[in-house]
């Protein structure tokens, strides 16, 4: 998860506090990592149906024209420019789930893409064996005992859950450097990542859709395992990777 839409300060925390509260209240019950719990499902569905919407007649049409104009290479340097952004997340996630072996992997990355890499622009980390992590605190709330909660679908935000939400809540917050800009200011580079991103999962997603008898439930099923394997740092599987419904990346 990483966010996207910036908040103010204060804000933010008080967001944060009220996510906390209620995700106390909301996670009495749920299913066991990697399995589909769904009582919200009527408000998930339509939830689900306004975000396909909205992608389906609004992103989609500009991530295609994007696709056509952004050479390939361009699109993923982009990408990588968002990627290492994030990064220090990335690390102080790693650290608060007991991993800093991982963490000063990660600041290694950082350090080597934000100078020899152009601030982020190429990924020379990877090259010379900087393995590239993906934590978020929604996955430090998991390893710490905290369950998954409900399968819920959030407007613009898509699939997620009680946890996951404060931990996308938390990742604001952690990105620091929103405090500093203004908002007209972040605007413009959110709205390049997210179509960037969009655009680089366009055939993945039209061929989710003409496989899926119910394209909801195969959504919610890739974005259950898909969290189960990040929690348990198992590698990616060849489906496709359902992050374009989270308006973030």
């Amino acid at each position: 998860m990483r966010p996207a839409f910036p908040l103010g300060g204060v804000a933010r925390i008080g967001c944060v506090a009220c996510l906390w509260f209620a995700v106390h209240i909301c996670l009495g019950r749920g299913a066991a990592l990697g399995q589909e719990y769904d009582p919200w499902q009527p408000f998930n569905r339509a939830m689900f149906a306004f975000n396909d919407a909205l992608d389906t007649y609004a992103l989609e049409p500009v991530a295609k024209a994007w696709d056509r104009i952004v050479p390939e290479r361009v699109e993923q340097s982009i990408a990588n420019l968002f990627q290492n952004v994030y990064t220090p997340i990335v690390a102080v996630n790693n650290l608060l789930q007991g991993k800093p072996r991982d963490a000063a992997e990660d600041v290694a990355r950082f350090m080597a893409n934000s100078t020899f890499g152009l601030v982020g622009l190429f990924d020379v980390a990877s090259c010379w064996g900087l393995a590239k992590h993906d934590e978020d605190f929604g996955q430090t709330l998991a390893v710490w005992g905290v369950p998954a909660g409900p399968y819920l679908v959030l407007p613009f935000v898509g699939p997620s859950s009680p946890r996951d939400v404060v931990g996308y809540a938390v990742d604001s917050i952690a990105t620091v450097y929103w405090f500093f800009a203004d908002i007209r200011f972040t605007v413009g580079p959110q709205t390049i990542q997210v179509v960037n991103s969009r655009a680089q999962v366009l055939d993945a997603v039209r061929e989710l859709k003409s496989a899926s008898v119910d394209y909801y439930a195969a959504v919610r099923n890739a974005y259950v395992q898909r969290r189960a394997r990040q929690i348990r740092d198992q590698q990616e599987g060849t489906g496709p990777d359902e992050d374009f419904y989270r308006i973030e990346e």
